[in-house]
């Protein structure tokens, strides 16, 4: 079905490994953001990985091709989506789709949770989302390709900005990744490592959270038991301190749907990363989807330089967890399709 499946195998094989990054993984930014320090130079050939350069002059020639978007595709793919997922509705935990008494269960175990009275009432009444479909979406995911992208107005300019994993966005990375934010995932595991797990003091993790402004902030409270407790403890910071941002928790019964849409699409891993979760939820909500900071290779597709993990750190992620080279394939393929915009590069020379 994809013409660079070949491709991708071999990114998981050998001394390749080694180049394939992913920058949403979950756990990997957990030190405090040191900015990274790149060298825009072209490598020597000797610098580079055996056979990279021929894999990315590869994806960037299916990339540089005229994009347009094709209307028809996008509408087939988001009813597809609608079907299996149904994210404009059931995406995230609401008192209309979760009722009073009703049993939450897990994403990843049996384990099941009645909904009481308090756990409701931190339920929204109904979905965040607008009634009609909003024109503009930027997924903006944390790669090191938006180092030094310039890319932050035009983020910026979508009606609506989805990030991942509580990033940086302030002081020399808001001129390339932009500042404006509607919803932020957080993992559990961010707030466990640079939060105290919210047993200590809570104010510094409340006055964090004002960065994103009247941003939603979505907790996944029931994939894994262990989420829970944290996930609780960090909604009820937000509300305690009077928080501008507004927790909500992502739906279980939501994320399996979608992790079987991808599974039955290719994408053979433990669990989806949070970014392609998030750029489903936009192909469902928005009428055109562009998705930044994605790209699983150690050099810029263009220059060839070395880049960081993430625009903010060099820190890597755990392998093995999420199947990476395929997500971006499927992006890469959904982009050749003209059902959404992937930006590779520096903006001011799009």
């Amino acid at each position: 079905m994809w013409g660079y499946k070949a491709t991708v195998t071999i990114l998981c094989l050998g001394s390749l490994a080694t180049t394939m990054m992913w920058f949403l993984e979950d756990d990997s930014h957990l030190e405090a953001h040191r900015a990274p320090q790149i060298k825009r130079q072209r490598p020597k050939p000797s610098q580079l990985c055996k056979g990279c350069k021929k894999i990315i002059d590869s994806v960037v020639t299916r990339y540089s091709k005229t994009w347009r978007k094709q209307e028809m595709n996008y509408q087939k793919f988001k009813v597809k989506l609608q079907q299996t997922c149904n994210g404009f509705d059931n995406a995230i935990v609401t008192q209309a789709n979760t009722p009073l008494g009703s049993t939450i269960l897990f994403e990843t175990s049996a384990k099941k949770l009645l909904v009481n009275s308090e756990l409701f009432n931190l339920f929204p009444n109904k979905h965040p989302f607008s009634n009609k479909t909003l024109d503009t979406c930027a997924v903006v995911g944390n790669g090191g390709i938006l180092y030094d992208s310039n890319c932050g107005k035009m983020i910026d300019s979508a009606e609506f900005v989805i990030r991942c994993n509580l990033p940086p966005l302030t002081g020399e990375y808001e001129k390339h990744v932009g500042k404006k934010t509607n919803i932020v995932t957080a993992n559990p595991t961010i707030l466990l490592k640079l939060h105290q797990s919210l047993m200590e003091r809570r104010l510094p993790f409340a006055e964090k959270m004002q960065l994103y402004g009247s941003a939603m902030i979505l907790l996944p409270a029931f994939s894994y038991n262990v989420n829970l407790a944290l996930s609780l403890r960090a909604a009820y910071t937000m509300k305690d301190f009077k928080s501008s941002v507004s927790p909500v928790f992502l739906n279980p019964q939501y994320l399996r749907e979608l992790g079987g849409f991808w599974k039955a699409r290719g994408v053979k891993a433990k669990r989806i990363t949070s970014g392609l979760m998030m750029v489903s939820l936009a192909l469902e909500v928005c009428n055109n989807v562009h998705v930044y900071g994605f790209w699983p290779f150690a050099n810029h597709p263009f220059d060839l330089y070395p880049l960081p993990n993430h625009y903010y750190d060099d820190i890597w992620p755990k392998p093995g967890f999420h199947a990476m080279p395929t997500e971006f394939e499927h992006l890469l393929q959904l982009h050749s399709d003209g059902i959404l915009k992937l930006h590779l590069g520096r903006c001011n020379k799009n």
